[in-house]
Formats: C-alpha cells, structure tokens, sequence
C-alpha cells in the first residue's frame, strides 16, 4: 500500500522532495508600493499578490537598491547598496556598430545570485529585463550565471511594449510589433518552469510593467471607470512616450494583467506539484513614476510616502515586498524588520549553504522566512544617486538623513527626518538635532567608496 501511495505522487514533486526550494524573484519596474492591494490599494485588483501576502509574509519596511532601475538591480544580483556596487546609475556605456546603445556593464569579477545558485546546480533564467550590460559584454546575463534570458537586455528598448524585436541568450528574435512583449516574456517564463520542474531552477522574472509607456491590448474592467486626462506626446520626432488617452484605465489595466501572470506562475507550480517546495518574492525595483501621463497621485501609488522614481525619500526607495512559500512561511505574517535588495544574495547563500562572496553589504533575511535561527539586524541603510545634482541618503533607527545637491558647489541641503514620528518626511529637523546629524553624516563618509564611473557633478 506504501508503494502504491508513493506511486501516485506527482513525479515533480518526488524529484524535489528532499531538494533545496526553487525559487522565483519577480521585480516589477516602476510599481509603487501603494499600488497593490495587500499595501492598501482599492481602486486596482492584485488578487494574485494579495493572495501571497495572506497566505505568506509581508515586509512592512522593504527598501530597493536605489530609486532607479539599473543600480537597483545591479544591487539586488551583487548584494552590494550604491556605496560600493559597479553600477550606481542609469547610464549608458556601449553603443554598438549599428548604433544601439547599451548600459554600463557588470564586471566579470562581480558574483551575481544566478552565480551563487549554479553553484548548486540549479537551472537559472533571467526573463523580462535586464540593464546591466550588453549582448557579448562582461555583463550579458548569459555570462552573469543565467543558463537563460529572453526579453530586454538593454534599458533603453524596453520604454516599448511592441518592439521590433527582444533578446534571447545573446541573440535579436524579431517579433511582430502587434505582439504585446509582457505577454512574450510571461510566456517564456512559464515554459522555463514547465521545462524545469523535476529540478531545482531559479527564476529571475523581471517584467516592465507598469514602468511607461502607458500601454496595455485590452482596458478590461477599468474602461470609462476613472476621470482621465489624456496625455499627448508633443514632440514631433517620435521619441519619448506615446501618447495615451485613457492613462488610469490604462495603468490599472497593466498592472492587473502583471497580477493575472502571477496566478498564472502560481497555477503552474500547484499543477506541477511543486507550489511547496518554491520560494515567490514579489516587489519592485524602485518608487513610482510619473511618467507617460501617469499621476501616482491618482491611484495613491506611493502610500502615505513622500516621494517618487528619483527621489531618496521613502516614497522613492521604499517597496511593496511579499513572500510566499507554503512549506516554510507562516500564513498572514507582517514583520517590520528592516530589509534591503542587498539582502536577496546573502539570502540566497543561507538558503542554499554557499559562503557569501566578500564584500557584500547585505544580511540574510532567511530566518524571517522561515522563522527559525536568529535574524541579525541592519546597521544602518545606505543610498547614493547621480542625477539631479547628487543625493545621498542613510537610515539609521529610523532615524533618515537626506543630502541633495552634492554636486552642486555652495548649494548641498541637508534634511533630517523621523521616521518613528513623522513617516510622511514632513518635518525637516536637521536644525533641532545637529547633532544627529552629524551622526549619520559620519555614516554617509563610511558607506561611499569612489569610483571612477560615478563623480557628482552639476547635472
């Protein structure tokens, strides 16, 4: 009777019965952290994330690498916040022969978590978008511990959601631009689930939605719902964003569809008889924009936070993060440690028993998950951005120093803010506490390495 029991078990799920847990990192691109359900959004419908976050862990205090895409993902893959990290910006680093540019490249000698996971055999893939190098640089994520990628490989491209043409392991897949590319790239990730369920893998899925343009096929349930205000795209060369005359319909819409994909991936993974043994995170990889004629403030997409994409407040850096693993996770968990992108790759390094690389500025957060062992804590949080005259910013007991203008001769503000007190960064109190401020300014020194890619300048 035992063997005929066991006999009827999924074969999945006897393959990865005693195996470490698969897992699945899905980085939304420009998603505020209000801008789902489980965070207090009421206007659009996240079933799926909603689900996770009852049925699993939500951080209530989950900060992004930096407050734009290329550093923040260049901090999530290395466990390394701006101070330190290669990549510390938006930035532009290869123009190839026909013309296309690229962002700056990681360095071969950069460990990456798709790295740390091979080291364990798992089968890897990075699926959606990339921006951390080019096709055949150090930095193409086929070299970067990715067994697999298909999507956008640079930043620049995937302002489009019907392309010419994607990525797939080094190689252009021309495509026909009626195709919508978030409906491409879902696809593609869960035929690598399907492909690899009787083995441990490790999923990158990092779509672009909702970062603009604002585009979706189909408006659904949100059609002549909301007040609009049409957004036109006046410059007459093409560039910039398209334009939109339905922006709110239009954004819900693509962020429910995002949702939908996430069942989607959940669905697969109970048919498969490995929803269990998987490991989910979903988040974003920096505030909300405004951009393509979206209003965050419409939809409340940054919460009660001040701030948005670009900004070091917390509305800036401050991110929707879930987690959701049956076998392990605790049903409706809320915790408020303090956690950070580069915390996933020391994670990642407890979760599977490999040392972590030197360097690394993260802590694993695996005891949270799991609810066993003891969870170190943060010493402090650390960001420093580029643009807009330079920024800089720590975190300490809840207590945010926040510098802008760096770059900017005679002009450097200086801002404190008390989060236990004052959430909303409404009331700067560097004056009432200068002491406190030069406190955390020590922090700023210890946490900045220079680096000859990234100077703050007038910009």
């Amino acid at each position: 009777m035992a063997l005929s029991a066991v006999s009827m078990m999924p074969v999945a799920a006897m393959a990865q019965k005693n195996e470490t847990p698969n897992v699945i990192f899905i980085l939304a691109d420009d998603l505020g952290i209000g801008d789902v359900g489980c965070y207090g959004q009421d206007r659009i419908k996240t079933p799926a994330v909603d689900y996770m976050a009852a049925n699993g862990l939500r951080f209530l205090q989950h900060y992004s690498g930096s407050t734009v895409s290329a550093p923040s993902r260049c901090s999530l893959m290395t466990g390394k916040h701006t101070g330190h990290c290669y990549i510390r910006g938006n930035k532009g680093g290869l123009v190839t022969a026909d013309g296309e540019e690229f962002d700056y490249s990681l360095k071969t000698e950069e460990v990456t978590v798709a790295e740390i996971m091979k080291q364990k055999n798992y089968a890897t893939a990075c699926i959606g978008k990339w921006g951390l190098g080019g096709p055949k640089t150090a930095g193409d994520p086929n070299k970067q511990g990715f067994d697999y990628f298909y999507g956008y490989i640079g930043q620049g491209e995937a302002h489009r959601y019907h392309p010419n043409f994607l990525w797939e392991n080094g190689e252009k897949v021309m495509i026909d631009k009626r195709n919508y590319s978030h409906d491409l790239i879902a696809d593609k990730a869960l035929q690598f689930i399907e492909k690899n369920a009787n083995k441990p893998f490790f999923l990158y899925f990092a779509p672009t939605i909702p970062h603009a343009d604002i585009d979706v096929p189909d408006l659904g349930i949100y059609d002549g719902i909301f007040e609009e205000t049409p957004y036109v795209n006046k410059n007459k060369n093409g560039k910039g964003y398209m334009s939109q005359p339905k922006p709110n319909a239009t954004y819900a819409s693509m962020i429910s569809r995002l949702d939908k994909d996430v069942q989607r991936i959940m669905d697969l993974l109970k048919a498969k008889g490995i929803a269990d043994n998987t490991l989910i995170i979903f988040t974003s990889d920096n505030g909300n924009h405004k951009e393509g004629g979206h209003d965050p403030e419409f939809f409340n997409s940054n919460s009660i936070y001040r701030g948005i994409k670009r900004d070091l407040y917390e509305g800036g850096v401050r991110t929707p993060f879930v987690a959701y693993w049956p076998a392990k996770i605790k049903k409706s968990t809320t915790v408020s440690h303090i956690s950070s992108f580069w915390d996933f790759l020391p994670t990642m390094c407890e979760l599977t028993g490999v040392a972590k690389p030197a360097g690394v500025d993260g802590i694993s957060y695996l005891p949270i998950l799991t609810g066993k062992g003891k969870q170190q804590k943060h010493e402090y949080l650390y960001w420093e951005f580029y643009e807009k005259g330079g920024k800089k910013a720590v975190l300490k007991d809840n207590w945010k120093l926040v510098e802008l203008n760096i770059g900017k001769p005679g002009q450097k503000i200086t801002e404190l803010y008390d989060l236990n007190t004052d959430i909303g960064e409404k009331n700067d109190v560097a004056s009432k506490y200068p002491a406190k401020v030069k406190e955390l300014q020590a922090y700023l020194k210890k946490a900045h390495t220079e680096s000859p890619l990234w100077q703050f300048q007038d910009n």
